[in-house]
């Protein structure tokens, strides 16, 4: 049997050392000894001895602030010896490797897989409550280990040593260390600017050292907070979560 399908290009890519790397720029693979996490719903094939069981967010705090801002990664503890391989949507996929000290503010809805090493929280962006009732969520990791984000388009990495502004739909992820804020469009003389929002048109500004990837895309995102009906009632409860 002949045909292109069969080219080198796309065969099963073989490495002697376990973990996440790239089958290709839109499917992860995971050579599985021991355990990782993943998006619930994201494996497309698996070879071996497999278990998958359902985690939610990742354990009842986080279960609890995913439902209460719309926030979280609806994860599964995947485990045992084999071969995984991941996917959403045919977006493009980055791998991101963290070392101690590291800490990366990711959206939630572009978190794929993660080596189960790593810390992640739910946490308010800095400055976004300011602008509406109802605030802004990210997941923060920290800690040691690999992460595969998603992108739709490929992305650019913008390096933050000056004042840096970004529609909050294009941001994917950000050095957590950068300061962080928000700006009505109108503020910055940008006119009517559709961004991530919680009921306002605003723009996102980065401060400090760090970066922040930047897709050429800009869709709704999983990370905003609930509407305003019923955030009063919420917000008290979103504090004790967060420790604010």
């Amino acid at each position: 049997m002949r045909s292109e399908l069969f080219s080198a290009e796309n065969l099963e890519k073989e490495s002697a050392q376990p973990g996440l790397r790239l089958q290709n720029s839109k499917l992860l693979k995971a050579e599985l000894n021991g355990e990782f996490m993943a998006r619930v719903g994201s494996m497309v094939a698996y070879q071996g001895q497999v278990q998958f069981e359902a985690l939610g967010s990742g354990g009842l705090g986080k279960f609890l602030k995913q439902k209460l801002t719309g926030e979280g990664v609806p994860l599964m503890k995947v485990s045992g010896h084999g071969d995984v391989f991941l996917a959403e949507n045919a977006a493009d996929i980055h791998l991101i490797d963290l070392e101690p000290g590291d800490g990366l503010s990711i959206n939630g809805a572009n978190v794929l897989a993660f080596d189960s090493t790593l810390n992640y929280d739910i946490k308010m962006v800095q400055g976004a409550g300011a602008l509406s009732n109802a605030g802004l969520f990210n997941c923060v990791f920290s800690g040691y280990g690999r992460i595969a984000v998603t992108t739709k388009g490929t992305p650019v990495v913008l390096t933050v040593d000056q004042p840096t502004y970004v529609d909050p739909q294009a941001a994917i992820c950000w050095s957590a260390n950068l300061q962080t804020g928000y700006h009505r469009a109108e503020q910055l003389g940008l006119g009517t600017l559709l961004g991530r929002t919680t009921g306002e048109r605003f723009t996102m500004s980065f401060a400090g050292q760090g970066f922040v990837v930047v897709q050429p895309s800009e869709e709704p995102p999983g990370g905003l907070a609930g509407a305003a009906q019923g955030q009063q009632q919420q917000g008290g409860i979103i504090g004790n979560l967060l420790g604010h």
